[in-house]
């Protein structure tokens, strides 16, 4: 199994999903494009394409020359039946990808929120891995209309379009189900300022709030990860058979 993982912030951390990506034994590229790594011409090389968070928004072309090359590459590993991971930014660059529109400083959320599958979420292969309502960390300002024919599959009040999915596995979750405790207190190091900013008191609240909800997250986020990680294996399966 071989993943192509696209990085879009110097600080990009796979937390629960490099764990379910390295119980299976996936070979991982990373890429990291807004340092200057050419992006692959395709799909053919990998079995999967996961795209992770970063600052810029889903439009940010004139800052981030890659995006639309990045869009069209997530789309060529859709229209491959290839499984599809974008994750909060991911999230929204997949929805762009598939014509719809993304919603700039419409929706912003901080830390750990709850989520609720909707009814399709429940049945769905990958987000019935989650509990009907979970606590799950958020970390996004902006949000999408859903692409035609997408499924949603989780919502909540600040952003309904929590997760998705398009066919069989292109997946889009805004949440960050990545981020267990280790991830979120790295971001708390790198980055106190810009937390205490936008979101004031929270550090000084943090430890209590990680204790409420952190092991529920992780569980979650860990489960999420290897159900989709199965969808690369089920793929696998049917291409061997």
């Amino acid at each position: 199994m071989r993943v192509l993982v696209v990085e879009n912030d110097r600080v990009t951390l796979l937390g629960q999903i490099g764990a379910a990506l390295d119980e299976a034994g996936a070979e991982l590229d990373i890429c990291r494009p807004h340092a200057g790594d050419p992006l692959p011409a395709g799909e053919s090389g990998h079995d999967a394409i996961v795209v992770m968070g970063g600052p810029q928004n889903a439009l940010d072309d004139e800052s981030h020359a890659y995006l639309p090359a990045l869009t069209a590459l997530m789309r060529r590993f859709g229209e491959a039946d290839k499984s599809v991971l974008g994750v909060c930014l991911g999230s929204q660059l997949l929805a762009r990808a598939y014509g719809a529109a993304n919603h700039i400083g419409t929706a912003p959320e901080f830390g750990w929120c709850t989520i609720a599958l909707t009814g399709d979420g429940a049945g769905d292969p990958v987000l019935s891995a989650a509990a009907g309502a979970f606590p799950i960390f958020q970390w996004h300002s902006d949000t999408f209309s859903l692409p035609e024919g997408a499924v949603r599959l989780a919502t909540n009040d600040a952003a309904q379009n929590q997760a998705f999915r398009l066919g069989r596995a292109i997946y889009g979750t805004q949440f960050h189900f990545e981020a267990n405790r280790e991830v979120v207190e790295e971001w708390v190091r790198i980055f106190p300022d810009h937390i205490a900013g936008l979101a004031p008191g929270w550090l000084e609240r943090r430890a209590a709030l990680a204790a409420e909800s952190g092991p529920t997250a992780e569980a979650t986020g860990l489960a999420l990860a290897r159900a989709w990680v199965a969808t690369i294996k089920a793929a696998e399966a049917r291409r061997v058979a």
